[in-house]
Order: structure tokens, then sequence, then C-alpha cells
């Protein structure tokens, strides 16, 4: 390989690494998203909103998901949940999943713990989000947000 190739494939490589980031740690400025089931969004919301939408230096999006459970609460549709869950586990910007408390939750707690999310099971989706904010605040800028996050939760 001549001289020419093996740099261009060096600067290459270098790029590829500091496109990822670099090393360990959220930057300033870094936005992170926290999913919020449909009955605890409105709320969700509030608390973001007293907060600017962030924690410390990290920019927080609250996304709403998809009502997964009948009017009167007797009927959940086991597909939109999963889909639900499916969604923030496939999201690497994704810290915390916020779900009212009862069978949807239960259907969505292991989908979205087996892929290291914090699972917040909550009455109140505004005090849901102000201990998810506070973890995230209180994570600090090293190690990787979501496992600081999903400890402080626990």
């Amino acid at each position: 390989m001549g001289r020419p190739v093996a740099a261009a494939l060096a600067l290459l490589a270098l790029a590829a690494v500091a496109g990822c980031g670099g090393g360990p740690g959220v930057a300033a400025g870094a936005s992170v998203d926290v999913y919020v089931g449909a009955a605890l969004c409105p709320g969700a919301r509030e608390a973001l909103s007293r907060r600017q939408g962030t924690a410390g230096d990290v920019e927080v999006r609250a996304l709403c998901l998809r009502p997964a459970v009948a009017p009167g609460g007797k009927t959940i549709d086991l597909a939109t949940q999963g889909a639900n869950a499916r969604r923030a586990t496939e999201d690497s910007t994704s810290v915390a999943f916020i779900e009212a408390q009862g069978k949807a939750g239960e259907f969505a707690k292991p989908i979205v713990e087996e892929a290291g999310i914090a699972f917040v099971e909550a009455g109140s989706g505004n005090a849901a989000m102000g201990r998810v904010l506070r973890a995230i605040h209180e994570a600090g800028s090293s190690g990787s947000l979501r496992e600081k996050v999903r400890e402080a939760l626990e």
C-alpha cells in the first residue's frame, strides 16, 4: 500500500473516532430523550417546561408515546405498548421511560430495562419527570449518562 493511501486511511480512521465522541461522557449542550406514556405526558411536559427543557447542561426532550390503554383502563393494546418500548430502545439518546402504574407498564418494563434504560412507573408525570431531571443533573459529565440515570432511579 502506498503512502498516500495509508495516510488517507489513517485520516479516515481518525475522523471516525472523533465523530463518535472520542471518549465517554456527556458534552455540554447534548440532548437526551425521555419517553413518556400518554396519560403522564402533560404533567411530564409541565415539569420539563419549569426547568426550561434542561437538566444541568443537558437538553431534555419529552417524547409522548401513543396510548396503549383503552379508555377506562380495562384493555391494553400490547402491540402498541411493545412498539412504544421498542421505540425507546432504538433511540441511542434515550435515558428514561416513564409509564403509568398498571399492566401496560408491567409489559414495557422488561423490554426497556433490557436495553439499560431507566424505567419509572409513576402516578404523576410531573413528579416522575422531576425525578428523571434530578438524576440527569446529578449524573455529571463523565461516564454513560444512560447508566448513571438508571442507577440513580433504581
